[in-house]
């Protein structure tokens, strides 16, 4: 049954933190408690087909919570941040107008941020944009994830050496403005009233829960899932082809690397992130920290529940 309360609601909820803590199934709570929907905040999962790889929830653990922005871009297609800024903001207004609760749920930093705070991008320059694809095809993203760290070590530190189609955007946003890429990025002004909760999970066990899900993704056929999205342009995608799990069965497809090879650098390439996402969040002063650790899974409900209900008498 959903909250009752003589306050108003909190405008938004963000269930934020690193991947495996359990960010999707105290959503799905959350919403239904407070008569909500969730809005998804992960860049993957944005993506047609994408499912085992990403960990996305099933119809069923759903519990009929309307989930949206899920299954919205073909793997083809090239990531937005600001478009997807525009989506989000078009489902917490709406919902906000029907005067339900948006509950976002999901673990890229800067969409959480896009959709929540006063985030504006800077522009393009196709000529710059042109140049830097060409080094990174013909020199490889390693070299220009060194440039990066030399001109922005925070950015450095924050997008991974592999990825680089986000090392081009930022070392545009670098040549255009004249400032660090991190420099762009506002402070925290936000757009919507929101609580912020994060789960937290300690490294350990979150190691192991990220070693156990990658497993169980294997289990569930996640070769056979990026067997039929290869059929469907995924290596030619330029953000969906780089997808964790993806990326290595990919290279294991052809050729470059054993299944188990791409199945042990998953796990690795997953922790990796994990810490990147919890560094991100922890800037953050306004996220609120729970316990979600095994032994505290029952009480994180309620938990959850009671920093929202202390937001509104506050």
């Amino acid at each position: 049954m959903p909250v009752t309360s003589s306050a108003p609601a909190p405008r938004v909820i963000a269930v934020v933190g690193p991947t495996a803590a359990g960010k999707s199934d105290l959503g799905v709570h959350l919403a239904q408690r407070l008569d909500g929907e969730v809005i998804n905040a992960d860049s993957m999962q944005l993506y047609r087909g994408m499912d085992i790889g990403t960990a996305k929830l099933a119809l069923a653990e759903r519990e009929g919570v309307p989930h949206r922005l899920l299954d919205i871009w073909d793997v083809t297609e090239t990531a937005s941040v600001a478009e997807y800024q525009r989506l989000a903001r078009a489902e917490i207004d709406r919902l906000l107008a029907e005067g339900r609760t948006p509950v976002l749920v999901g673990g890229s930093g800067l969409y959480v941020k896009g959709a929540i705070d006063a985030l504006e991008f800077p522009g393009t320059d196709p000529g710059v944009r042109a140049v830097l694809e060409a080094e990174l095809a013909e020199h490889g993203s390693g070299a220009l994830h060194a440039r990066l760290a030399a001109a922005d070590p925070e950015a450095g530190r924050a997008i991974l050496p592999s990825n680089g189609r986000r090392i081009v955007r930022a070392l545009e946003v670098i040549e255009i403005t004249g400032k660090p890429f991190t420099a762009n990025l506002p402070g925290d002004d936000a757009v919507y009233d929101a609580v912020q909760i994060g789960v937290d999970v300690a490294r350990p066990e979150l190691d192991e829960r990220i070693a156990l899900r990658v497993d169980r993704m294997w289990e569930a056929g996640l070769v056979d899932e990026v067997r039929a999205l290869e059929a469907q342009g995924l290596r030619e995608g330029r953000t969906a082809s780089r997808a964790l799990g993806y990326q290595q069965v990919l290279t294991s497809l052809t050729g470059e690397c054993t299944e188990g090879q791409a199945r042990a650098e998953t796990v690795r390439a997953t922790k990796r992130f994990a810490r990147r996402q919890d560094s991100w969040f922890r800037r953050d002063p306004r996220v609120q920290w729970l316990s979600g650790a095994a032994e505290h899974r029952g009480e994180l409900p309620g938990q959850a529940l009671a920093l929202v209900e202390r937001a509104v008498t506050a």
